[in-house]
């Protein structure tokens, strides 16, 4: 057997049809094919799945425990296989935490750059802190309050793990007789601490307890010298009990967080720790010491105490606590109901204060009045509540609807309590720390005269361009010191910036990225690590990118293969296929009717092949026509000033009853645009739904024209084994209710819900109407079995005796797409429905088929189908965020077809798109860049394609130049067929 390539016999995962394919080593090879043809059963079920589990099988049984158990794949044998790394497009992470500066490590380098070169500054007056002797450290503690009771501790152990027994011992020997173990004072003379050593812990060593007067100073003195040569230069005074006169004098650095997000562990004593090297002898401040973690968000050492790192706090929302100001004063604050006692009272109450009538508009009463119910009065109000034993009259002041709503959040025990209030909050930006997520001592340190928080607010290209020129302003030793660290950041700059993302901004939340962004930053990790002899499988990595940053994402991958690995991608992008090595073409059809390898071979063999309709689009024997004419617009739908992130202030012209496509290169403010912008601002406007704060903008002119709107975006459908396309497009239900209405299912008296396989009554209980058993196996991945009470039919044997016209509820499950239309033709709600699923190519999908099995072109397509199946009006607004995820050419043809003919039926269509072949499509274009990030979020370019693709300015219009045919310019990649067009339908 040779090992240049990886040999796969007899693969027959999904609806792989016992395959044997051959893929080169150390070669760029591209797995292509309709949708649903078998790639990615092919690439991760088989190939990536059995180089997973070969690893987890060479670890030992103890190892293995802990490990999730991968399937076996169907397949006979998989020969040559290196070790196998998989970069798919799921998110980095979803939590808050995360952001593109820790995913990438960056941050981590960012840390160590600051903690080892990093000049202190007070975060007070800005100066720079210089060393503090003992003698400085002598003087604060004698400001001190005379008798203030104090503490005189050496830290000798900080968050370290460990019993630390000889550490305790060494200490009584030096003749130490207390110290203080994570805050609790301990006697070492009468028993040692028993430490959990797999626990962190904090040990100070209590080196005196005086009481601070100007006659004790001879032995402070003493004291602080001595506690300093302990902790090496580092002195903590505690004080148990100081009054809060004191604590205010100390600052907030005095004060200790305890553990994040968990305000129980707080110390509430105050603590204020001196160091022989930072201080601020004009404020009097004294600065923590400078470690990594003091920039660590994630670490109560340098995260702020206000929003513990998160640089958002949650606060109760004046906007929506009085949401319409024209409604009268006992209805206008929506969290408190005027019908209960509670509420009433104390509405009455401020109200006779004040001397205005509760059906007053809110909007007409004086604005100190308005204040004064919103937050609190100054003064004493007279509060009457009637009881059994007449009238109770009490003063006090009254607290405020929003202060009442942040207390009761605060204090409430009760969940649906929390859950109401929260419908009046919104996240804002944490005013302590301005969103930096750090507290002020960890912002003061500066590099080169640049704090941490302002780098990680640059974007990725910025950032390099910082570093790249950062040395020539350090000084000799800071040079020495940063050299490696510089390295290690200018890489991981570098390769971000050469898979496409130097728009993102390092302080951006890893929630927020798409699959497409996620996956090339792993990518770009993982040309950061040089490794060698490694086989990578990707999943569609152009997706989300504009054909420009496409071209320096295939040099990133052909880099990758020159290092000496093997590069096996899923992917429908033209030019992809063009620049790989090898090409191997699933197929002939989707489905049940694929499965099998069309050809495997170079980009010249596909394309001479004529039975591979990849083949047939690569050679331009197949086409996507351009339309021989564009439609004229019927008005406009005007967004007016966006500011929203990076739009520069843009007046946009979305034409009514048009096709349009919003293109420009990644990070250009599309998603800002259509998100944030239109589709929140249509919510609030045209739905009323004030829980959806609109991105900036100033407003939106023309939506009279408009009945509804509907955005089909890139989330993900229910992904369970119980979800199917028959469920999740409500085909299903009518199924129900035809076979309800069956004679068999009246005489028994069965309902809809007998036919349900989610509910008892009808289902198999031995499955649970899941169709399969899973046995579970030890140290062997569960195994799953057709369940044999119900023989995989989900259902039990009375529910199938009923059939319809001779077919029973599972047989229906079992219908591909296409029969199913037939033979519901007497159903015009079924086959509504399932029309438009065969419209977006699905007609060879199973009814029944598991969500869990479906590819990521088939979900968003069921998706589509579903939204498309609602009641059109013909005046509808549909926004789709780039509808070709995933998508064959062919497949392409389809959706094309289907978004034509919404717009022909009078409705108005606005795409984010990247692929060529839709945007030659659309009526009008409105390009945003010219570049991602800052330098985005102009408008370069609008009107139709063929005016977009004259201007120089434009990334999109350069490229679109190949695919249109009344345009005579050459296009960036030259090389490509003659274009055709298509007349438009006049029906």
């Amino acid at each position: 057997m040779s090992r240049d390539t990886i040999e796969v016999r007899g693969a027959e995962e999904h609806n792989l049809k016992d395959i044997d394919v051959t893929i080169p080593r150390e070669e760029f090879t591209v797995v292509t094919g309709l949708s649903g043809s078998g790639k990615s059963s092919l690439a991760f079920e088989t190939v990536y799945a059995e180089g997973q589990r070969r690893y987890i099988e060479s670890l030992s049984a103890y190892a293995r425990n802990f490990l999730g158990q991968m399937d076996k794949p169907q397949v006979e044998t998989v020969e040559g296989l290196s070790p196998a790394i998989s970069i798919d497009q799921k998110n980095a992470a979803n939590n808050p935490r995360s952001t593109v500066g820790t995913v990438t490590e960056l941050h981590d380098y960012l840390r160590l750059l600051y903690a080892r070169v990093g000049t202190p500054h007070c975060p007070e007056c800005g100066r720079e802190v210089g060393e503090q002797s003992a003698q400085n450290m002598v003087e604060r503690i004698l400001e001190l309050p005379e008798g203030t009771k104090a503490k005189l501790a050496a830290p000798v152990v900080r968050d370290q793990k460990g019993a630390f027994e000889d550490l305790f011992d060494e200490l009584v020997s030096e003749g130490y007789s207390r110290v203080e173990v994570d805050g609790e004072e301990h006697d070492l003379t009468l028993e040692k601490p028993d430490l959990d050593e797999n626990f962190d812990h904090t040990i100070d060593v209590v080196v005196d307890r005086v009481k601070v007067s100007t006659e004790a100073r001879p032995r402070i003195i003493d004291s602080v010298e001595t506690a300093l040569e302990e902790a090496e230069g580092v002195l903590k005074v505690i004080l148990p009990d100081a009054p809060e006169a004191v604590a205010a004098e100390l600052g907030e650095e005095s004060r200790q967080t305890g553990a994040l997000g968990d305000e129980d562990e707080a110390d509430d004593r105050f603590v204020v720790e001196f160091s022989k090297d930072l201080a601020c002898t004009h404020c009097g401040i004294d600065v923590p010491e400078i470690e990594t973690r003091s920039f660590s968000f994630n670490s109560p050492h340098g995260a702020c105490p206000e929003c513990e790192g998160l640089g958002e706090t949650k606060e109760v929302d004046e906007n929506l606590v009085v949401q319409d100001t024209s409604k009268p004063l006992k209805h206008v604050f929506e969290a408190w109901s005027y019908n209960r006692s509670y509420y009433k009272t104390r509405l009455d109450a401020v109200a006779d204060h004040f001397d205005v009538s509760l059906t007053t508009p809110f909007e007409e009463l004086e604005e100190d009045v308005q204040q004064a119910f919103l937050y609190g009065t100054s003064r004493q109000v007279l509060f009457k509540r009637q009881t059994k034993n007449g009238t109770r009259r009490k003063k006090k002041r009254f607290e405020g609807v929003i202060p009442n709503l942040e207390r009761r959040y605060l204090e409430t025990d009760s969940d649906s309590t929390r859950e109401h209030i929260e419908d009046y909050m919104s996240v804002t930006e944490c005013p302590a720390c301005d969103g930096t997520r750090l507290k002020p001592a960890s912002r003061a340190v500066l590099v080169d005269g640049t704090a941490i928080t302002e780098i990680n607010a640059q974007s990725i290209g910025d950032a390099r361009d910082y570093f790249e020129a950062m040395e020539a302003d350090l000084t000799e030793r800071e040079r020495v010191i940063a050299e490696e660290i510089l390295k290690e950041i200018r890489a991981r700059l570098g390769f971000m910036c050469e898979v496409g993302l130097e728009y993102l901004t390092l302080d951006r939340e890893a929630a927020t990225l798409s699959g497409g962004e996620s996956q090339r930053i792993r990518l770009a990790t993982q040309i950061g690590s040089g490794l060698v002899g490694v086989l990578y499988v990707l999943d569609e990595p152009s997706i989300g990118l504009h054909q420009r940053d496409n071209d320096r994402l295939l040099d990133t991958l052909e880099e990758l293969r020159d290092l000496g690995n093997t590069l096996l991608v899923v992917e429908h992008d033209e030019e992809t296929m063009r620049r790989a090595d090898n090409v191997i073409d699933m197929g002939p059809g989707p489905g049940k009717r694929g499965g099998e390898v069309v050809v495997n071979g170079s980009v010249d063999e596909v394309k001479a092949c004529e039975e591979s309709i990849t083949g047939d689009y690569l050679s331009g024997r197949e086409q996507i026509p351009v339309p021989d004419e564009r439609r004229d617009a019927d008005g406009a739908l005007t967004i007016r000033g966006a500011r929203q992130h990076n739009l520069a202030d843009l007046d946009v012209d979305l034409p009514l009853g048009n096709f349009t496509a919003i293109t420009g290169v990644s990070g250009s403010g599309k998603s800002t645009l259509m998100h944030d912008v239109l589709y929140k601002g249509l919510a609030r406007q045209m739905n009323d739904n004030t829980s959806v704060i609109p991105g900036d903008h100033d407003g939106l002119e023309g939506l009279e024209a408009i009945e509804t709107v509907r955005l089909i975006d890139q989330s993900p459908i229910g992904r369970t084994p119980r979800s199917n396309p028959a469920t999740y497009t409500n085909v299903f239900d009518y199924v129900r209710e035809l076979f309800a209405q069956t004679k068999l299912s009246k005489q028994r008296g069965y309902e809809k819900g007998r036919f349900s396989f989610n509910v008892k009554g009808g289902r198999c209980e031995e499955c649970g109407g899941q169709g399969t058993v899973k046995i579970e196996m030890n140290f062997l991945s569960d195994v799953y079995v057709p369940c044999e009470e119900c023989d995989g039919a989900r259902y039990n044997d009375a529910t199938l005796d009923v059939t319809y016209k001779g077919k029973t509820i599972a047989d229906v499950l079992d219908m591909e797409v296409e029969e199913a239309y037939d033979f519901f033709e007497s159903s015009s709600q079924i086959r509504r429905r399932l029309e438009l699923l065969k419209d977006v190519g699905l007609g060879y999908m199973t009814l029944g088929q598991p969500s869990t099995t479906l590819s990521g072109g088939e979900a968003q397509r069921i998706k589509l189908a579903e939204e498309l199946g609602k009641k059109d009006s013909g005046e509808t607004l549909y926004l789709l965020d780039e509808p070709t995820t995933g998508l064959h050419h062919e497949d392409e043809r389809k959706l094309i077809d289907v978004l034509h003919r919404l717009t022909d039926n009078g409705n108005t269509v606005v795409v984010i798109e990247h692929e060529l072949d839709l945007v030659k499509n659309a009526d009008h274009v409105i390009d945003l860049g010219p570049e991602g990030g800052e330098h985005g979020g102009e408008i370069v370019a609008t009107g139709t394609p063929e005016e977009v693709a004259r201007l120089e300015d434009s990334h999109t219009g350069r490229y679109l130049r190949d695919l249109l045919p009344k345009v005579d310019l050459d296009g960036p990649r030259g090389e490509r067929v003659e274009p055709v067009t298509a007349p438009m339908d006049d029906d």
